[in-house]
């Protein structure tokens, strides 16, 4: 199916598109920079850039049979203002108007349109339990909804109209859960508030399973709660991230405090929705992470299959890049796709698509023309680590088509940087392992970042990438 997406380089749209791929759907993008996207994206994704005069909006559109909608301005970008709430209403209700007036102009109308909304359509309910059915609240978010769900149900005289209700998505890239972790993991996070009110969540890989159902499902339509099946209460879900971090989890964040930062936005944090995804229950979906527990511990718990150890002398690899550039610690990483080997590995070997596998806050970017993949190759490019720029020049030591490759770093933050790339089949599927010889620069301050910061860090990038391989090559139990 050939499916156009907006709002893909986002948080949601950036594990999305993978699975669409995953799949077998031909995806098309719409984005405001068609070089972002791309960076993001990779290379299998052909990226429309908008241009604001709505002619982009058919090029983008042309052969769709399907639409996904995911853009929007972040809900919780501060107080909202006249300005803000303009914003809000504009990249939700006004775009989405505009792309079904799009749609409609096709000679051959997409068969679906599946347009993100919010469990902030109920409004405050308390302990209600709140299915599909359930009436709309009356406040700014749930007004907003209400207008963001009726631009897109204009579509319903010609096609198939999904409105997902998401509630808190939670992820290791994005989203609420990277901005609660450090506070908790400190032991000084807690409840929100009086910790009673509901909070309905959802993992990110089971919303973005719950999409591609309501591309193929045909009897799907309407609103859908995009949610787990078990809300917690906002105490509730901080003794949980407590449990899993083993940390304290105790002290709240009293409503005093967010109203006097947030104004209304406030209720974004505070108000109760107890919504429950009826329709997605009744037609069978089987979460992944159906408890919020089994969600937490899979997202801050340090995956076994990324490891990182000291390297003795004797283990050393004997190799000019090493003998010059001795490396302290090895990086190792084990995966395994669902995907035959010659698919994978001609994924891996495309420099386009080290963007899609880097975490977005490293805002990776390749500079220049990157060059084939092969023995002797450069690849320029420049990432963000926390507040500061960084550029990285890295080259081909190795190239084995079908079996493996080695990149090495030659100029970068690192003192060495030797990674090694291999994969070998297994029956129908691909094991792929990772291993980096590495060390960081300037002695023993360089040792004590690495336990602080820099260990840390590398065990997030490769357990992000683990979690986009998965999604663009199918999970194996």
């Amino acid at each position: 199916m050939r499916i156009m997406v907006t709002g893909a380089t986002g948080f949601i749209g950036r594990a999305l598109v993978p699975a669409l791929l995953q799949h077998g759907h031909t995806v098309v993008v719409l984005a405001r920079s068609a070089s972002r996207a791309k960076a993001r994206l990779g290379s299998d994704v052909s990226v429309v850039e908008d241009d604001g005069t709505g002619t982009r909006l058919d090029e983008a559109l042309f052969g769709a049979e399907a639409v996904i909608n995911l853009a929007g301005e972040p809900i919780l970008g501060g107080r909202w203002t006249a300005r803000r709430r303009e914003k809000l209403t504009t990249s939700r209700v006004q775009l989405t108007a505009k792309l079904v007036r799009g749609m409609s102009r096709m000679t051959q109308t997409p068969r679906v349109l599946i347009s993100s909304s919010a469990v902030g359509y109920y409004g405050n309910r308390g302990d209600t339990q709140l299915a599909e059915s359930a009436t709309a609240g009356n406040d700014f978010l749930a007004r907003l909804c209400q207008e963001w769900e009726a631009a897109a149900n204009l579509a319903s005289s010609f096609c198939r109209v999904v409105t997902i209700r998401t509630g808190v998505v939670l992820g290791r890239d994005g989203g609420a859960l990277p901005l609660m972790e450090p506070a908790f993991r400190l032991g000084i996070g807690g409840p929100l508030g009086n910790g009673r009110q509901y909070l309905p969540w959802i993992h990110l890989h089971d919303l973005v399973e719950i999409v591609v159902r309501a591309l193929k499902n045909t009897s799907l339509s309407g609103p859908i709660n995009g949610v787990a099946p078990y809300p917690v209460t906002s105490r509730d879900f901080a003794r949980t991230i407590g449990q899993v971090l083993r940390r304290p989890a105790f002290l709240p964040l009293p409503a005093f405090l967010l109203r006097a930062a947030l104004g209304d936005a406030a209720g974004v944090l505070l108000d109760s929705q107890r919504a429950q995804p009826a329709k997605m229950t009744g037609a069978g979906f089987v979460w992944r992470f159906p408890t919020v527990a089994a969600a937490l511990t899979d997202l801050l718990t340090t995956d076994r299959a990324v490891s990182i150890t000291d390297i003795p002398s004797e283990r050393m690899p004997g190799n000019a890049y090493l003998q010059t550039r001795p490396a302290r610690y090895l990086l190792s990483s084990t995966t395994t796709l669902n995907a035959p080997l010659a698919r994978t590995f001609e994924f891996f070997s495309r420099p386009e698509n080290l963007g899609l596998l880097t975490p977005s806050g490293m805002q990776f970017m390749i500079t220049g023309q990157p060059a084939a993949m092969a023995e002797s190759a450069a690849i320029d490019y420049r990432i963000r680590v926390g507040a500061v720029p960084m550029r990285w020049r890295t080259r081909i030591a190795c190239w084995e088509p079908g079996h493996r490759f080695v990149d090495v770093q030659e100029s970068g933050p690192y003192r060495s940087w030797y990674h090694e790339h291999a994969v070998r089949a297994d029956g129908p599927r691909t094991i792929m392992e990772d291993r980096i010889y590495y060390a960081p620069p300037f002695g023993v301050l360089g040792r004590m970042a690495h336990a602080l910061v820099i260990a840390p860090m590398l065990r997030r990038i490769f357990q992000y990438r683990q979690d986009v391989i998965r999604l663009r090559f199918g999970a194996v139990a």
